[in-house]
């Protein structure tokens, strides 16, 4: 793996060392704090050209149009709440996903499935284990984000979100989030909702180099990604793991996500 992760800096592979224990508390740390840990320069410079190199074609050709209207729930309606109110603001999301069935000799799939990395992760969050997911669709996406489109506000649904930035647009495309704004104990409608109308502005920017892989608990963290704009796509991989074996998307959510099911 030393052609694709820096383990000079990063000892995914030696977790046991005192490197490797410094590497875990430091990013539980940045975790606990920040609500999420990067690793900057996770990818060796040869190699995360390569994986831009061999993605483009794919994303030109063969890739699913993902365009939808969703409030940050992505739920059609919650009950007790008016459909007209403010946390049910309607935003709009585009993105062109590859899934990995797509790209099998890909070098992300080889770093997706490469035992050190969820043994990391699972360290970090401190969970018993992590396991890549069976499903061939869903496990690992490398999504586009092209001129004028955006990732909108939202709440992510699983506990936590890994990503790995493979390219930076010529500008927009910045990470943005709200802490704080509910919990698994309080939904806070009425907070979540005076903030998409612009009356709590209170937010933090990310901006990350390719190359970073980002881990964020985005469960209860409201979250988007800023239009991108110019000619450049920004192009990132979302890395799936579960703390189960088997994981599999439903054939509708398979059909909802990519258009299509798994073999």
């Amino acid at each position: 793996m030393t052609d694709i992760v820096d383990l000079d800096r990063y000892p995914l592979d030696k977790l046991e060392s005192a490197a490797g224990q410094t590497l875990i508390k430091d990013c539980q740390k940045a975790l606990s704090r920040d609500g999420m840990f990067n690793l900057p320069g996770l990818i060796q410079p040869k190699m995360l050209e390569q994986m831009v190199n061999k993605i483009l074609p794919v994303i030109q050709s063969s890739s699913f149009t993902h365009r939808r209207r969703h409030n940050v729930y992505f739920l059609p309606e919650i009950e007790g709440l008016d459909p007209e109110h403010p946390a049910l603001t309607e935003f709009e999301t585009a993105n062109h996903t590859v899934c990995a069935d797509q790209i099998p000799d890909s070098a992300l799939i080889k770093l997706y499935l490469w035992p050190p990395l969820a043994d990391f992760l699972a360290a970090v969050m401190q969970k018993p284990a992590l396991y890549p997911m069976d499903d061939p669709l869903a496990c690992l996406n490398v999504m586009a984000y092209r001129s004028g489109e955006a990732l909108n506000w939202h709440f992510d649904r699983s506990e936590f979100t890994t990503t790995l930035l493979l390219q930076a647009p010529d500008s927009g495309g910045n990470f943005e989030y709200r802490t704080g704004l509910r919990s698994d104990q309080d939904p806070n409608y009425e907070g979540v909702g005076a903030f998409l109308q612009h009356r709590n502005p209170d937010r933090k920017e990310l901006t990350v180099e390719p190359g970073t892989l980002n881990v964020f608990r985005g469960k209860n963290t409201l979250h988007r990604v800023t239009q991108v704009e110019g000619s450049r796509d920004r192009i990132i991989s979302v890395l799936s793991y579960y703390q189960y074996e088997g994981a599999r998307f439903s054939d509708e959510e398979n059909l909802g996500f990519y258009g299509r099911k798994a073999d």
